[in-house]
């Protein structure tokens, strides 16, 4: 019995100091990555500012082939709209648009999640030459949390898993525009 009492006194403890730290951490979070990829920075920007070729480099979007897509408006353009709905939680349903362009040198993209978590996010892709032929990329995100979203980026370290997947994502792009 007393070990029960020392199981749940340690997971008390440890759940208070978690909602503590969460009451005082940052309601802004930003997560991002980047490389470099052997291709003129012309080449990758006109790749990455289309939303449809996520389908071949982002890692949410390759999750579920069966996800439901709805594109409005021209790709690559300001305001071009893109919505998606999975029935697999790690991709969920939210919707994408690009909201800002600077010719080869960065896309915006306003986020909004609404399954299984609700929640806006503000997202960039820039390019920036390295030299001729190469271009480094850096993908970003960031936005407010909510207390209870600063909770589960503690608990869960959010933070450092989406960082992976950006870098994987990026992996992917990469693999793609150096074939």
């Amino acid at each position: 019995m007393i070990i029960l009492y020392l199981l749940l006194g340690i997971i008390s403890g440890v759940l208070i100091v978690l909602f503590i730290a969460a009451a005082f951490a940052s309601e802004d979070y930003v997560v991002h990555s980047d490389i470099v990829i052997a291709k003129p920075v012309a080449d990758v920007f006109n790749y990455v500012k289309f939303l449809k070729n996520q389908a071949y480099y982002n890692k949410w979007v390759m999750i579920d082939p069966d996800v439901k897509k709805e594109f409005k408006g021209t790709d690559g353009t300001i305001g071009f709209f893109y919505a998606w709905d999975s029935k697999n939680n790690q991709v969920g349903q939210g919707e994408q648009t690009i909201t800002g362009i600077t010719q080869n040198k960065r896309v915006n993209y306003g986020l909004r999640f609404l399954k299984p978590f609700r929640g806006e996010a503000e997202s960039y892709i820039e390019t920036d030459a390295v030299s001729a032929a190469s271009t480094k990329v850096t993908w970003t995100f960031k936005g407010k949390r909510t207390y209870i979203m600063k909770v589960m980026h503690i608990a869960m370290n959010l933070p450092k898993m989406l960082t992976k997947d950006l870098s994987t994502s990026l992996g992917h792009l990469k693999a793609v525009l150096e074939k």
